[in-house]
């Protein structure tokens, strides 16, 4: 596929990304995450609680709860629960991921990530970069009007 209509992909699916991510119950932060293999998703995740959980997210501090799973978690283990394999598939995400979703990210065999945030901690993307995981940044605001 030429780099233009990847391009054109890549946005499309980080947009839905973001839709999805407004399922999410937290409100520090919201993350949509579609997991994507020949242009088919094969699954969906956004951070919030394991099932079976209130759907809280922060403490009465306002900080994020030990409980609460990542969006790219959330997408990884509902594949793991699917007949669908998630080798060389792209994860598309609205935050870059964390240490502990780039070591799912690389076990779950996902060969790109695609994401439109940059988080303020970057050791997850390093992690991927050493592991040869294709990461493309595309922050919002260039294909807000694509």
């Amino acid at each position: 596929m030429d780099s233009e209509k990847q391009r054109v992909l890549d946005t499309r699916y980080l947009r839905m990304a973001r839709i999805w991510s407004e399922n999410s119950y937290c409100r520090r932060r919201k993350v949509g995450a579609l997991i994507v293999k020949d242009k088919m998703i094969i699954s969906d995740g956004y951070n919030g609680t394991p099932s079976g959980f209130d759907n809280v997210c922060e403490g009465p501090g306002g900080d994020t709860l030990p409980c609460v799973l990542h969006a790219e978690a959330n997408a990884i283990t509902k594949v793991a629960r699917s007949n669908n394999s998630s080798e060389g598939a792209t994860l598309y995400v609205t935050a870059s991921p964390c240490m502990e979703c780039s070591k799912l990210i690389i076990q779950a065999g996902i060969r790109r990530v695609v994401f439109s945030e940059m988080y303020r901690i970057t050791d997850g993307l390093d992690l991927l970069h050493d592991a040869g995981v294709e990461t493309i940044y595309l922050p919002f605001e260039s294909i807000e009007n694509e």
